[in-house]
């Protein structure tokens, strides 16, 4: 596909975020028609409204098209477009030291004349390549006006400029630089989706011995870089992430093939006994499903105690577009309130201690 400019590439997606929010806001009987036949892959149907969204969406340039540059104003400015701007008392960005200098990041707080219950540092999703504050802007929002949290937004260095492992790096240290400060009180949660869940796997697992989170959000995690699972046979194309594009992703967040294989870049492969506990979000039609959910499996079978959530009819990467739409809320939603309960039964433990 023939690379386009800048200019033209936003005012497609502008079109492409009027198209979705007007058939979204359509009953779902025209929704249907508009769609087509139902789509059902291992007893699973696309959501009406996803496989709307998919015909749209993928009339974009896939990242494998477009240089580095433009894959990146893409993904931003389609999250930008797509995503909802929930309103938060106060959103301000603040630099965090790290062992490479410092990395930006962007804190959120609903009430900031309220103290928070907990402090959630929250990694972007991107394939550790795109991806940044503004991708991330919208979950973020949404958790801090749903939840009585800080939400720290890490603006981690993205490869191939940094290959593997200064991203994992970086959110060690910011979670690190988080855990220390008095300001978001003592409960500290890791949070991501996609990549920004694997690392947030990886950071419970390098921080073991030093005072781990306390809990886990991960949104569909890539946890095996090693393999490819059935899911990828599945949904490899046609569903937003396709299996071409992690391959894109992999060659340029690693150095070496053989790194796939190291547990800090596949957190499957890690020991998993000590880890927290975890509420684990992953999509139906999503090449990274079965990972996502073999680390839920292999967690619980170390003694972690793990929600799952299958938003089975979605596709990969559906809290960046909440926006249009209403089923990418409601999962969310869903996941949420998970991260409250979560937050809460840690405090009442501590308090019962």
């Amino acid at each position: 596909m023939p690379k386009s400019s800048g200019s033209v590439r936003a005012l497609s997606i502008g079109a492409l975020r009027g198209a979705i929010r007007a058939v979204a806001a359509l009953p779902e009987a025209v929704q249907r028609l508009i769609a087509g036949k139902p789509i059902e892959i291992d007893d699973q149907r696309l959501y009406t409204e996803v496989q709307m969204a998919l015909r749209l969406l993928n009339t974009l340039p896939e990242s494998e098209d477009l240089s580095l540059a433009q894959a990146r104003e893409q993904t931003e400015g389609a999250a930008l477009l797509l995503g909802l701007n929930t309103p938060v008392g106060q959103v301000r960005n603040i630099a965090i030291p790290t062992r490479a200098g410092s990395v930006g990041a962007r804190v959120y707080i609903n009430d900031p004349a309220a103290p928070v219950e907990a402090a959630v540092v929250y990694f972007h999703g991107g394939g550790w390549v795109v991806g940044g504050l503004d991708s991330a802007d919208s979950v973020c929002r949404y958790i801090a006006a749903q939840v009585n949290v800080a939400v720290i937004s890490v603006d981690y260095r993205l490869a191939p400029e940094h290959r593997f492992p200064a991203g994992l790096e970086d959110a060690i240290d910011a979670y690190k630089w988080v855990r220390a400060q008095q300001q978001w009180g003592e409960v500290v949660v890791v949070a991501g989706d996609s990549a920004g869940g694997t690392l947030s796997a990886a950071v419970c697992a390098e921080t073991l011995d030093v005072g781990a989170p306390d809990y886990q959000l991960l949104f569909y995690p890539a946890t095996d870089l090693s393999r490819k699972r059935r899911s990828y046979e599945l949904f490899g194309e046609g569903f937003f992430l396709t299996s071409s594009k992690m391959d894109w992703y992999r060659e340029r967040y690693l150095s070496d093939p053989e790194q796939a294989t190291d547990p800090r870049v596949s957190p499957l492969l890690a020991e998993l006994a000590g880890h927290p506990p975890a509420h684990v979000v992953v999509a139906g039609f999503d090449v990274l499903r079965d990972e996502g959910l073999a680390y839920a499996n292999k967690l619980e079978a170390a003694g972690t105690p793990v929600t799952r959530q299958i938003a089975a009819g979605h596709v990969h990467a559906f809290v960046n577009v909440l926006g249009v739409g209403k089923t990418g809320r409601r999962e969310l939603g869903i996941a949420v309130d998970a991260l409250r309960a979560g937050v809460a039964a840690i405090r009442r433990s501590r308090i019962e201690s």
